[in-house]
Protein backbone atom coordinates (compact mmCIF):
# COMPACT_ATOMS: atom_id res chain seq x y z
CA UNK A 1 0.00 0.00 0.00
CA UNK A 2 2.80 2.36 0.88
CA UNK A 3 4.60 1.60 -2.36
CA UNK A 4 1.45 2.42 -4.36
CA UNK A 5 1.16 5.79 -2.68
CA UNK A 6 4.83 6.39 -3.28
CA UNK A 7 4.36 5.51 -6.95
CA UNK A 8 1.36 7.84 -7.33
CA UNK A 9 2.90 10.83 -5.56
CA UNK A 10 5.47 11.71 -8.26
CA UNK A 11 2.80 11.33 -10.94
CA UNK A 12 0.52 13.68 -9.02
CA UNK A 13 3.31 16.23 -8.71
CA UNK A 14 4.02 15.93 -12.42
CA UNK A 15 0.33 16.42 -13.26
CA UNK A 16 0.17 19.51 -11.05
CA UNK A 17 3.25 20.93 -12.76
CA UNK A 18 1.65 20.30 -16.15
CA UNK A 19 -1.52 22.15 -15.14
CA UNK A 20 0.56 25.03 -13.75
CA UNK A 21 2.54 25.26 -17.00
CA UNK A 22 -0.61 25.18 -19.15
CA UNK A 23 -2.25 27.86 -17.02
CA UNK A 24 0.84 30.05 -17.20
CA UNK A 25 0.96 29.76 -20.99
CA UNK A 26 -2.72 30.73 -21.25
CA UNK A 27 -2.17 33.73 -18.96
CA UNK A 28 0.83 34.92 -20.97
CA UNK A 29 -1.01 34.58 -24.30
CA UNK A 30 -4.08 36.46 -23.02
CA UNK A 31 -1.91 39.16 -21.50
CA UNK A 32 0.05 39.68 -24.72
CA UNK A 33 -3.18 39.91 -26.73
CA UNK A 34 -4.63 42.51 -24.36
CA UNK A 35 -1.42 44.53 -24.31
CA UNK A 36 -1.41 44.57 -28.10
CA UNK A 37 -5.06 45.68 -28.05
CA UNK A 38 -4.20 48.52 -25.67
CA UNK A 39 -1.39 49.56 -28.01
CA UNK A 40 -3.90 49.65 -30.88
CA UNK A 41 -6.17 51.95 -28.88
CA UNK A 42 -3.30 54.29 -27.96
CA UNK A 43 -2.15 54.49 -31.60
CA UNK A 44 -5.69 55.24 -32.84
CA UNK A 45 -6.13 57.93 -30.18
CA UNK A 46 -3.10 59.85 -31.44
CA UNK A 47 -3.32 60.08 -35.26
CA UNK A 48 -0.90 62.37 -37.08
CA UNK A 49 -2.18 65.24 -39.20
CA UNK A 50 -2.20 64.80 -42.96
CA UNK A 51 -3.72 66.46 -46.04
CA UNK A 52 -6.25 65.21 -48.54
CA UNK A 53 -3.52 64.74 -51.13
CA UNK A 54 -1.67 62.51 -48.66
CA UNK A 55 -4.80 60.40 -48.20
CA UNK A 56 -5.36 60.02 -51.93
CA UNK A 57 -1.71 59.16 -52.51
CA UNK A 58 -1.88 56.49 -49.79
CA UNK A 59 -4.99 55.04 -51.43
CA UNK A 60 -3.29 54.86 -54.83
CA UNK A 61 -0.27 53.20 -53.23
CA UNK A 62 -2.58 50.62 -51.58
CA UNK A 63 -1.30 51.51 -48.10
CA UNK A 64 -4.69 52.25 -46.54
CA UNK A 65 -6.39 49.44 -44.63
CA UNK A 66 -9.20 51.23 -42.75
CA UNK A 67 -11.01 54.52 -43.38
CA UNK A 68 -13.17 56.09 -40.69
CA UNK A 69 -15.23 58.95 -42.10
CA UNK A 70 -18.10 61.32 -41.49
CA UNK A 71 -20.26 62.48 -44.36
CA UNK A 72 -22.95 65.16 -44.45
CA UNK A 73 -24.72 67.43 -46.86
CA UNK A 74 -23.23 70.87 -47.24
CA UNK A 75 -24.83 73.39 -44.95
CA UNK A 76 -26.25 70.86 -42.49
CA UNK A 77 -23.23 70.52 -40.22
CA UNK A 78 -21.61 73.38 -38.38
CA UNK A 79 -17.83 73.53 -38.80
CA UNK A 80 -17.34 74.18 -35.08
CA UNK A 81 -18.62 70.73 -34.17
CA UNK A 82 -15.93 68.25 -33.16
CA UNK A 83 -15.10 65.75 -35.89
CA UNK A 84 -15.59 62.84 -33.46
CA UNK A 85 -19.33 63.59 -33.15
CA UNK A 86 -20.33 61.65 -36.22
CA UNK A 87 -23.63 60.43 -37.53
CA UNK A 88 -24.28 58.59 -40.82
CA UNK A 89 -25.81 60.83 -43.49
CA UNK A 90 -28.97 58.75 -43.63
CA UNK A 91 -29.85 59.44 -39.98
CA UNK A 92 -28.70 63.04 -39.66
CA UNK A 93 -31.49 65.27 -38.36
CA UNK A 94 -31.69 69.07 -37.99
CA UNK A 95 -31.68 70.61 -34.50
CA UNK A 96 -35.16 70.55 -32.98
CA UNK A 97 -35.11 74.28 -32.22
CA UNK A 98 -34.46 75.35 -35.80
CA UNK A 99 -35.75 74.39 -39.21
CA UNK A 100 -33.35 72.54 -41.44
CA UNK A 101 -32.09 74.47 -44.44
CA UNK A 102 -33.12 73.29 -47.84
CA UNK A 103 -30.14 71.14 -48.77
CA UNK A 104 -31.84 68.64 -51.04
CA UNK A 105 -29.66 69.80 -53.95
CA UNK A 106 -26.46 70.05 -51.90
CA UNK A 107 -23.88 67.34 -52.50
CA UNK A 108 -22.74 65.10 -49.70
CA UNK A 109 -19.28 66.01 -48.47
CA UNK A 110 -16.79 64.22 -46.26
CA UNK A 111 -16.67 66.20 -43.06
CA UNK A 112 -14.04 64.24 -41.10
CA UNK A 113 -11.56 61.61 -42.17
CA UNK A 114 -9.19 59.24 -40.38
CA UNK A 115 -7.39 56.29 -41.86
CA UNK A 116 -4.98 53.54 -40.88
CA UNK A 117 -1.93 52.40 -42.78
CA UNK A 118 -1.43 49.31 -40.69
CA UNK A 119 -2.69 48.59 -37.18
CA UNK A 120 -0.38 51.06 -35.42
CA UNK A 121 -0.20 53.91 -37.98
CA UNK A 122 -3.14 56.32 -37.99
CA UNK A 123 -3.57 59.66 -39.76
CA UNK A 124 -6.29 62.28 -39.87
CA UNK A 125 -7.22 65.43 -41.74
CA UNK A 126 -7.41 68.18 -39.14
CA UNK A 127 -9.80 70.68 -40.69
CA UNK A 128 -13.38 69.92 -41.58
CA UNK A 129 -15.12 69.72 -43.97
CA UNK A 130 -12.38 68.02 -45.95
CA UNK A 131 -11.30 69.98 -49.02
CA UNK A 132 -8.43 70.67 -51.38
CA UNK A 133 -7.69 72.97 -54.31
CA UNK A 134 -10.64 71.49 -56.19
CA UNK A 135 -13.07 72.43 -53.43
CA UNK A 136 -14.99 70.30 -50.96
CA UNK A 137 -14.27 66.60 -50.94
CA UNK A 138 -17.67 65.32 -52.01
CA UNK A 139 -18.89 61.83 -51.29
CA UNK A 140 -18.82 61.10 -55.02
CA UNK A 141 -15.11 61.95 -55.17
CA UNK A 142 -14.53 59.90 -52.05
CA UNK A 143 -16.28 56.88 -53.57
CA UNK A 144 -14.34 57.24 -56.81
CA UNK A 145 -11.04 57.30 -54.91
CA UNK A 146 -11.99 54.20 -52.91
CA UNK A 147 -13.09 52.40 -56.05
CA UNK A 148 -12.99 48.61 -55.88
CA UNK A 149 -10.23 48.48 -53.29
CA UNK A 150 -10.54 46.24 -50.25
CA UNK A 151 -10.30 49.17 -47.83
CA UNK A 152 -12.51 48.71 -44.77
CA UNK A 153 -14.96 51.66 -44.54
CA UNK A 154 -16.37 52.64 -41.14
CA UNK A 155 -18.78 55.47 -40.36
CA UNK A 156 -17.97 57.15 -37.08
CA UNK A 157 -20.74 57.21 -34.52
CA UNK A 158 -21.30 58.96 -31.23
CA UNK A 159 -20.60 56.64 -28.31
CA UNK A 160 -21.08 57.54 -24.70
CA UNK A 161 -18.22 56.21 -22.56
CA UNK A 162 -19.30 53.53 -20.15
CA UNK A 163 -18.50 53.95 -16.47
CA UNK A 164 -19.08 50.35 -15.41
CA UNK A 165 -17.30 48.23 -18.01
CA UNK A 166 -14.22 48.55 -20.22
CA UNK A 167 -15.18 49.53 -23.77
CA UNK A 168 -11.72 49.80 -25.31
CA UNK A 169 -11.41 46.09 -26.31
CA UNK A 170 -14.62 46.38 -28.35
CA UNK A 171 -14.01 49.61 -30.29
CA UNK A 172 -10.74 50.14 -32.16
CA UNK A 173 -9.62 46.47 -32.38
CA UNK A 174 -12.86 45.31 -34.10
CA UNK A 175 -12.57 48.29 -36.47
CA UNK A 176 -9.28 46.78 -37.57
CA UNK A 177 -10.86 43.33 -37.80
CA UNK A 178 -9.11 42.14 -34.64
CA UNK A 179 -12.13 40.85 -32.75
CA UNK A 180 -9.94 38.44 -30.81
CA UNK A 181 -8.83 41.28 -28.50
CA UNK A 182 -12.36 41.54 -27.13
CA UNK A 183 -12.57 37.76 -26.99
CA UNK A 184 -9.40 37.67 -24.87
CA UNK A 185 -10.91 40.22 -22.46
CA UNK A 186 -14.13 38.18 -22.13
CA UNK A 187 -12.12 34.97 -21.63
CA UNK A 188 -10.13 36.62 -18.84
CA UNK A 189 -13.34 37.77 -17.17
CA UNK A 190 -14.76 34.25 -17.33
CA UNK A 191 -11.58 32.83 -15.80
CA UNK A 192 -11.84 35.33 -12.96
CA UNK A 193 -15.50 34.51 -12.29
CA UNK A 194 -14.78 30.79 -12.28
CA UNK A 195 -11.78 30.95 -9.94
CA UNK A 196 -11.06 31.89 -6.33
CA UNK A 197 -8.75 34.91 -6.56
CA UNK A 198 -6.05 35.29 -3.94
CA UNK A 199 -5.75 39.09 -3.65
CA UNK A 200 -9.44 39.99 -3.67
CA UNK A 201 -12.88 38.48 -3.91
CA UNK A 202 -14.80 38.33 -7.17
CA UNK A 203 -16.65 41.58 -6.50
CA UNK A 204 -13.37 43.45 -6.02
CA UNK A 205 -12.02 42.09 -9.28
CA UNK A 206 -15.34 42.75 -11.04
CA UNK A 207 -15.02 46.45 -10.18
CA UNK A 208 -11.41 46.48 -11.38
CA UNK A 209 -12.37 44.80 -14.65
CA UNK A 210 -15.15 47.31 -15.30
CA UNK A 211 -14.71 50.72 -13.74
CA UNK A 212 -10.99 50.29 -13.20
CA UNK A 213 -10.32 49.47 -16.88
CA UNK A 214 -7.05 47.65 -16.04
CA UNK A 215 -8.43 44.73 -14.05
CA UNK A 216 -7.80 42.19 -16.82
CA UNK A 217 -4.12 43.11 -16.98
CA UNK A 218 -3.70 43.01 -13.19
CA UNK A 219 -5.55 39.71 -12.88
CA UNK A 220 -3.42 37.97 -15.50
CA UNK A 221 -0.25 39.29 -13.90
CA UNK A 222 -1.08 38.56 -10.26
CA UNK A 223 -3.64 35.74 -9.97
CA UNK A 224 -3.53 33.12 -8.60
CA UNK A 225 0.16 33.90 -8.13
CA UNK A 226 2.40 36.47 -9.86
CA UNK A 227 3.59 35.39 -13.27
CA UNK A 228 7.21 35.82 -12.20
CA UNK A 229 6.72 33.56 -9.17
CA UNK A 230 8.57 30.25 -9.34
CA UNK A 231 6.56 27.03 -9.36
CA UNK A 232 6.37 25.24 -6.00
CA UNK A 233 7.01 28.39 -4.01
CA UNK A 234 3.73 29.68 -2.56
CA UNK A 235 3.26 33.45 -2.54
CA UNK A 236 3.09 35.21 0.83
CA UNK A 237 -0.28 35.31 2.54
CA UNK A 238 -2.08 38.66 2.66
CA UNK A 239 -5.57 39.94 3.32
CA UNK A 240 -8.06 39.71 0.46
CA UNK A 241 -9.55 42.89 -0.93
CA UNK A 242 -13.32 43.14 -0.53
CA UNK A 243 -15.85 44.55 -2.94
CA UNK A 244 -16.00 48.02 -1.39
CA UNK A 245 -12.23 48.41 -1.42
CA UNK A 246 -12.13 47.12 -4.97
CA UNK A 247 -14.69 49.74 -5.99
CA UNK A 248 -12.59 52.54 -4.49
CA UNK A 249 -9.41 51.24 -6.11
CA UNK A 250 -11.19 50.94 -9.45
CA UNK A 251 -12.24 54.61 -9.28
CA UNK A 252 -8.63 55.62 -8.69
CA UNK A 253 -7.37 53.53 -11.59
CA UNK A 254 -10.08 54.87 -13.89
CA UNK A 255 -9.09 58.44 -13.02
CA UNK A 256 -5.48 57.58 -13.79
CA UNK A 257 -6.51 56.03 -17.12
CA UNK A 258 -8.55 59.14 -17.98
CA UNK A 259 -5.59 61.35 -17.08
CA UNK A 260 -3.32 59.35 -19.37
CA UNK A 261 -5.88 59.72 -22.17
CA UNK A 262 -6.07 63.47 -21.58
CA UNK A 263 -2.30 63.70 -21.66
CA UNK A 264 -2.24 61.91 -25.00
CA UNK A 265 -4.78 64.39 -26.38
CA UNK A 266 -2.61 67.27 -25.21
CA UNK A 267 0.53 65.79 -26.71
CA UNK A 268 -1.20 64.81 -29.96
CA UNK A 269 -4.07 67.31 -30.41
Amino acid sequence: MTSEVGDLSPRWREARWGWWLAGTVVRVVLLLVLLFGALLVVAAAAPTGRTLSDFRAALKADRVTVVVYRASRQGTVSTDQPPAAVQPPSVEQPPPEAEAPDSSDSPEVVYALRWAEGPLVWHRIDQGPVSDGKGAYTFDRFGADIGDSEVRLVQESVRQPSWWYATWPFEIPPTLGMWWVGAAWVATLMIMLGSTPRLGNRWAWFWLFGVGQIGAFAFLLLEPRPLWHRYGRPPPERGRMRGGTGCLVSIVTSVVAAAVGGLLNLLFP
